[in-house]
């Protein structure tokens, strides 16, 4: 093998290392999620024909801003993130990547994406702007302190349904905060399923995010599972009230409302691993299939 070819296959290894490590800077996956719900929202907010374009620079824009946010979030956690077995590959953790960096790329960003978000309305530039500061500068630094960031996180956890929504609409609509509700309240159960499942990692690392009871996870979040799927209920109604759908679609949004409720009252009977897990990937379910729900309701 030649020394140009040695060169070209170490050059590309290197561009392919530096772009997982920003595919784990970004949380991709994640952040493909949280696009999903954006996307989704649009979708079913949206009046008449859909514009391709702006279904792609609602999703650019929020990827980026996601992604931004993510990394801020890792930038103030690196020393931690080398605690936990779930995050101590994360490129700064493991110094691959230095702060300024990742700083920069959270700033461009940033930049770009409140940018796209902004072509649509001030609403989803305000919105965008909100979810990342707020995820990055008072939801990371609380995880440490109280059990209390699990509701402050869930705010811009359920934003970008109202992103979604405001781009569509160019307002805040009831139909807006009821699938920001829904995504608001869903995130307890799944987060407390995660939290219970990973709270010795958590404990390592000094987070408080799961409440304790003698060094082991306090009951009272079985409890507060159940009720949060139950609070689901009522709400998982709402976009019908609103005419965004029909008899059909929201029977079976509450039936799936129903069963997340039955998964989480499982959870609050047995408080072990195979109950935590069983609800943490029926969460995975509930929100998605929600959505395309919704949507295949207005086709």
């Amino acid at each position: 093998m030649s020394s140009v070819k040695v060169a070209s296959y170490r050059v590309l290894g290197v561009v392919l290392r530096k772009v997982e490590d920003y595919k784990l800077l970004i949380k991709f996956r994640l952040s493909l999620t949280v696009v999903f719900s954006s996307v989704m929202a649009y979708l079913i907010a949206a009046n008449g024909p859909v514009n391709a374009a702006s279904v792609v620079i609602l999703a650019m824009g929020g990827l980026l801003v996601t992604g931004a946010a993510n990394a801020l979030n890792q930038v103030l956690e690196k020393d931690y993130d080398r605690l936990m077995k779930r995050t101590a590959n994360r490129p700064l953790a493991t110094g691959r990547m230095s702060v300024s960096e990742a700083v920069i790329a959270a700033g461009f960003m940033s930049l770009f994406g409140i940018s796209l978000l902004a072509l649509f309305n001030p609403w989803t530039a305000f919105f965008g702007t909100f979810a990342m500061m707020s995820y990055a500068f008072v939801y990371t630094p609380l995880k440490r302190i109280s059990p209390v960031a699990v509701a402050v996180g869930a705010v811009p956890g359920a934003l970008p349904t109202l992103i979604g929504c405001a781009a569509a609409q160019g307002e805040i609509t009831l139909l807006a905060l009821s699938l920001f509700t829904m995504q608001f309240l869903w995130q307890f159960p799944h987060f407390f399923s995660i939290g219970w499942l990973g709270f010795d990692d958590y404990k390592k690392a000094g987070y408080q995010l799961i409440p304790a009871e003698d060094l082991k996870p306090h009951p009272v979040i079985g409890k507060q599972a159940l009720l949060y799927t139950l609070f689901l209920l009522p709400i998982s109604v709402l976009p019908y009230w609103v005419g965004a759908s029909s008899v059909i679609a929201t029977s079976i949004v509450f039936a799936v409302g129903m069963a997340y409720a039955w998964f989480a009252w499982r959870f609050f009977q047995k408080l072990d691993r195979s109950a935590a897990l069983r609800l943490m990937f029926f969460s995975f379910l509930y929100i998605p299939t929600v959505l395309i729900v919704l949507v295949l309701d207005k086709l």
